[in-house]
Order: structure tokens, then sequence, then C-alpha cells
């Protein structure tokens, strides 16, 4: 009986570490696949993503997209790269769009439609989850 009940355990403790591992997915910064965009430090893509900088390496203006507000995936880009909140990211873009100083990422609906523009965009930088990346985007960071 004894060993039933530890087996038991073991189960849900392996489910349990399966299912925290879905939530805290793993994603990478994308860009167009044909973009002039080579790899960026997490420096670098912080600075962006937090509107401290605007302009890419090697030129040109930045245009980034989110996951969509309250999901998993922007809590943790934000939380392991910027070590921000996704609300203290939030309100830093309200102040700087505020003063005029920065204009905010735009935000995607899904992995799919953030893949999608980020590929017909060569300035467009954006964050999905690992496995959704394929041939259409090229990966620039990696956490």
């Amino acid at each position: 009986m004894r060993l039933k009940s530890n087996a038991t355990r073991l189960l849900f403790a392996g489910l349990a570490s399966v299912s925290m591992a879905s939530i805290a997915s793993d994603f990478v910064v994308v860009a167009a696949s044909n973009s002039s965009i080579g790899q960026l430090s997490k420096e670098q893509v912080t600075e962006l993503f937090l509107g401290k900088s605007s302009v890419l390496p090697g030129g040109g203006k930045a245009v980034l997209i989110d996951q969509p507000d309250a999901g998993h995936l922007r809590d943790t880009f934000y939380s392991k790269v910027t070590g921000k909140s996704a609300a203290q990211a939030r309100s830093t873009w309200a102040k700087l769009a505020f003063t005029g100083k920065g204009t905010p990422p735009l935000e995607g609906s899904s992995n799919d439609d953030i893949k999608r523009q980020v590929a017909n965009n060569k300035n467009m930088l954006g964050y999905i989850d690992k496995s959704s990346v394929d041939g259409s985007v090229k990966t620039v960071f990696t956490p």
C-alpha cells in the first residue's frame, strides 16, 4: 500500500513539472528571414523593448510587436529579458508615449500572427514560442 502511495506521488510530481514547463515556454526574438538584423544581445533587446533605443543595429527604425496582453509568454519575456514585469514595461511605454518620446510595441494576437507580421517587415522584431519558428523568420536572440 505504501509503495502505491509513493508511486502516485511521483506521478503527480512528474505531471506538475511537465505542466510548469509548458507554462514557462521557451521563446526567441525573431526578425524577417530576409532582414539584415543580426544576432542581438540581451542588452540590445532590453533597450529596444523598453524604449531606451528605437534604432536597430546597422540603422533603421525598429518596429516592435508584443505578445497579447496578460499572456504568459509576454510575462515570461519581460521578466527574463528586461528584469521587469509586463505591467512595469507597459507603464514605461505609457510614459514614453505620453511625453512623445516613444511608440509602444504593436500587439499581436498569437504566435502565428506575430510571425506573419515580422516576416513581412524587415525592421520588425517580435518574440514567439521557440517551437513556432519556421523559414519565414530567423532567430536573432535566444535567452
